[in-house]
């Protein structure tokens, strides 16, 4: 799996926390130094099931210059959204953790985060 961070976002922190408490294995993606390009934000918003207005920080400084709460949330402007976080990736909500089984999780709590685990065989009940 992979965990897209900000190393001095308090949450994505307490995220890794969770994850090397569970003993997952994961790589770090720190997204602001290696934006991601339209086409995986694309991707991670189908593995998410959201929009691109859903994980888009609108209290960020970038959101305001771009007036992003005057951006329609049609899908006819879904293109300008995700062309505005890849272009800007401050933007982007924080943290995202990828699982190997295809689904992706913004793991804001220890909840989303521990739901992107996989069972141990002794916690799996088949």
């Amino acid at each position: 799996m992979e965990i897209w961070i900000n190393p001095a976002c308090s949450k994505c922190t307490s995220a890794l926390s969770v994850l090397d408490a569970e003993g997952a294995e994961y790589t770090v993606r720190r997204y602001l130094q290696d934006p991601p390009t339209v086409a995986e934000l694309e991707e991670l918003l189908t593995r998410l099931g959201l929009e691109p207005w859903d994980i888009a920080r609108t209290g960020e400084i970038a959101a305001t210059d771009l007036g992003l709460h005057t951006w329609s949330r049609e899908a006819s402007d879904r293109t300008r959204w995700i062309t505005a976080l890849a272009e800007h990736p401050s933007l982007i909500q924080r943290p995202i953790i990828t699982a190997d089984d295809g689904t992706a999780v913004v793991a804001r709590t220890d909840a989303a985060i521990r739901s992107v685990l996989s069972p141990t065989p002794e916690s799996d009940p088949a």
